[in-house]
């Protein structure tokens, strides 16, 4: 049985899928209400990651596959990067070794590091100390921008360029970004659960080709046969 985080967003459910195409037993943490936003037939256990019973809802499981995790923050509804990268990968990880889990697999974020700048890439920086210095079993990983079926990345910027006639360009757009498919990285986390050499390391992951943010919002315009002016 894998006990998985953050199963209800983007990512978690095509984790949840890849774990049960993998013939695994799934038991997914979710918050009262948010039922409807799994889609697939894994085992359901209500709370959240701040649960006071975190520990026995874990019970049973083997492995924890950490993916909690926001892109903005929310400070007067207390989301906030500190509490729910930092402080909740600590509740995760006191839960596990409550539980007698010894294997834990992270979601962090490419980017992230000692010398991180920005407040979100510095608490994933700190979340990722938090599972290194754990004594648990971890692998964790470090995906660049993630893309699919309803991301936050690519469905946004498709819906602008279909939609307006202005397209948003941060920046210069020169600045490469290396997108990598959503099934790419739900295999990677369920792969570790079974490869032996990735206990205790931490693996960058992204996509086939490097695309600067204009190359990116082209194929897209091109693909709703739009013409971009530059």
């Amino acid at each position: 049985m894998i006990f998985v985080t953050g199963a209800t967003g983007f990512v978690g459910n095509h984790v949840v899928k890849t774990l049960l195409a993998f013939d695994q037993k799934v038991k997914c943490l979710v918050r009262p209400g948010s039922e409807s936003r799994l889609h697939y037939p894994a085992e359901i256990v209500k709370g959240d990651i701040f649960s006071p019973d975190l520990a026995e809802k874990m019970s049973g499981c083997k492995a924890v596959i950490h993916l909690i995790g926001i892109i903005r923050e929310f400070p007067k509804k207390n989301i906030t990067f500190k509490r729910l990268h930092v402080k909740a990968t600590q509740r995760a990880i006191e839960a596990a070794k409550k539980a007698g889990i010894k294997r834990f697999i992270h979601m962090s974020a490419l980017g992230t590091g000692p010398q991180a700048v920005t407040e979100y890439h510095k608490t994933k920086w700190q979340a990722e100390r938090l599972v290194q210095e754990s004594g648990l079993t971890y692998t964790i990983f470090r995906p660049s921008v993630i893309y699919g079926p309803y991301d936050h990345f690519t469905t946004l910027l498709a819906r602008i360029i279909k939609r307006s006639p202005f397209i948003p360009i941060i920046g210069d757009g020169l600045y490469k970004l290396q997108p990598v498919h959503v099934n790419t990285v739900a295999l990677a986390f369920v792969l570790a659960l079974f490869l032996g050499d990735t206990h205790n390391h931490t693996y960058e992951i992204g996509g086939p080709q490097a695309l600067t943010y204009r190359e990116i919002v082209d194929t897209i315009a091109e693909h709703f046969k739009k013409r971009i002016k530059k």
